[in-house]
């Protein structure tokens, strides 16, 4: 079962995340969280831990309407938010962006508005991941 949807660029890791930031703004969503998983592990398990993660970021993005409607069809949804997406280093200098497939909440859910609202935000999420891509044309 996959559970996410990524795409992996030739970006430097700040760069990837400055884009990411941007696309999912342009896609309405905006960012409630974040943690810095390489900084956390460094300090709770020592520089060893953090280096062996590398640059690793999950951003809690959130879009309002969406979420809106979410928890007015199925209170118990608000477990799922905010979409989690994940901007990490990966070798040779790319970094690998990958977000929730809002997909997985229809598995859980059997409600029409449920559905409605995922495919709404897979369409978005997917336009995120595209125009991160779509501005580095390497990839």
């Amino acid at each position: 079962m996959t559970y996410t949807n990524a795409i992996t660029v030739s970006l430097p890791y700040a760069e990837a995340v400055a884009r990411t930031r941007q696309a999912l703004a342009d896609q309405g969503f905006g960012i409630l969280t974040e943690i810095d998983v390489k900084a956390t592990f460094t300090t709770k398990l020592g520089p060893e831990a953090g280096e062996a993660i590398g640059d690793y970021v999950i951003l809690g993005a959130c879009n309002p309407n969406l979420a809106s409607k979410a928890l007015a069809a199925e209170p118990e949804l608000g477990a799922l938010l905010p979409c989690n997406v994940v901007v990490r280093s990966t070798d040779k200098g790319n970094t690998t962006v990958e977000t929730i497939d809002p997909q997985t909440m229809v598995q859980l859910s059997d409600s029409p508005q449920v559905r409605e609202v995922a495919n709404d935000a897979d369409e978005r999420l997917r336009a995120a991941l595209s125009s991160i891509s779509e501005e580095n044309p390497s990839k």
